[in-house]
Order: structure tokens, then C-alpha cells, then sequence
């Protein structure tokens, strides 16, 4: 099972994360309490090894600051967190890799997934006013036996303790987590990240 960790701020987390195996890493440029700088998002983006992704994370961003923090960053793939119109994704995967994120509440949200031009959609939890890495599950199992047309990376209240059970009922491409592997919004715990790892491929 592949692994993604969101929400890096510090060099040390970076270093922990790839120890622990972890297969891509988010950086929020976006808005939140994870949120960091481009030129912050550069520097931890260099620690990554050509074989794992540096993820670039964005709200609503225009395509000129899209592309110039993905020249800044070097970053390998971008993740989309608002309501960015299909055409943009378009344009962006002649570029880099797209992440499209959605927001499911109900089966009914699965059906605004398909057919969106991008490389995998990310499925986190609705929250009335939030983006992403509130914490909050949601109903994984709404995903069984669905395919969407693209490799699912399943998000959404993650963490050592039901990752397995997630992967279980919804046997994803992948799984997300930030707050998950926190101490504190953008702390991430070495030892809980190692455990994330291990029972998302138990």
C-alpha cells in the first residue's frame, strides 16, 4: 500500500517520513494551520529523493502561481483542493502530476468524481468550511467495489489505529494522512508515522 503524508513543515519530519518509508509527501501552500511558504516548501522539497513525490497542495490558485511555485519547488506533482475547473487540470497534467481532491459525505458525491481530467482522486471528508486535514472519517465503505476511472488515495481522519480497517473496505491505490501523524498541526510524530506505514501494508 502506498503511502502519503501531508502537511510538512520542518526538515526533521521530512527526514523521519522518509525513513519510515513513506512514498509521497504534501506540501500546503494553500491556507490552514500546515501551511507554508513556497520558498519554506522548496527547501524541505530538496530533501526528497527522486523515487519518492514532493506533493504541492493548492486552494482555488491560478495557473501563473501554480506553475511558478512548481518551477520554485521542483515539486513532481500537484494536488488540488478546491473548485479548480477540469480545463485547468488539463493543462496542468501536460506538466506534472494531477491530484484532484474531493469532499464525500454520502454516494452521491462519488458521482462528481468520475470523468475529472486528473492522474488519481483524493477522497477526504466533508467539512462545512475546510479543505482537507480537519481529521474527520467518513464512510469508507461507500467506495467498495467502485471504480472511478483513476487510482483512489483514500484521506479523511486517518491514522495507525484504523488505517487497516480503511484499506480493508476500500482497497484504495493509496492512503493520505496529515493530522493523523501529528503532536501538533505540522509536527509530525517519528514513531507514529513508522506506525501509519506499517498497519496501512499489515
Amino acid at each position: 500500500m502506498r503511502v502519503k503524508i501531508c502537511g510538512f513543515a520542518r526538515e526533521q519530519d521530512v527526514r523521519d517520513a522518509l525513513d519510515a518509508g513513506v512514498d509521497a509527501l504534501g506540501f500546503n501552500l494553500a491556507r490552514g494551520p500546515r501551511r507554508i511558504d513556497v520558498a519554506r516548501a522548496a527547501q524541505l522539497a530538496a530533501l526528497v529523493p527522486p523515487l519518492v513525490q514532493a506533493v504541492a497542495l493548492f486552494v482555488d490558485a491560478d495557473e501563473d502561481a501554480i506553475l511558478a511555485a512548481i518551477a520554485a519547488t521542483r515539486c513532481s506533482a500537484v494536488q488540488l483542493h478546491g473548485d479548480e475547473p477540469p480545463e485547468l487540470a488539463e493543462r496542468l497534467r501536460r506538466r506534472v502530476i494531477v491530484i484532484k481532491a474531493f469532499r464525500i459525505a454520502a454516494a452521491a458525491d462519488l458521482e462528481r468524481v468520475r470523468g475529472y481530467p486528473a492522474d488519481a482522486y483524493l477522497l477526504d471528508a466533508a467539512v462545512a468550511g475546510a479543505h482537507g486535514g480537519t481529521g474527520t472519517t467518513w464512510d469508507h465503505r461507500l467506495l467498495a467495489g467502485r471504480d472511478l476511472g483513476a487510482p483512489l488515495i483514500l484521506a479523511g481522519g486517518l491514522t495507525p489505529a484504523n488505517v487497516a480497517a480503511a484499506v480493508a473496505a476500500a482497497r484504495p491505490w493509496a492512503v493520505d494522512t496529515a493530522s493523523g501523524v501529528e503532536s501538533a498541526p505540522g509536527v509530525k510524530d517519528a514513531a507514529q508515522m513508522r506506525a501509519f506505514v506499517a498497519a496501512a501494508s499489515a
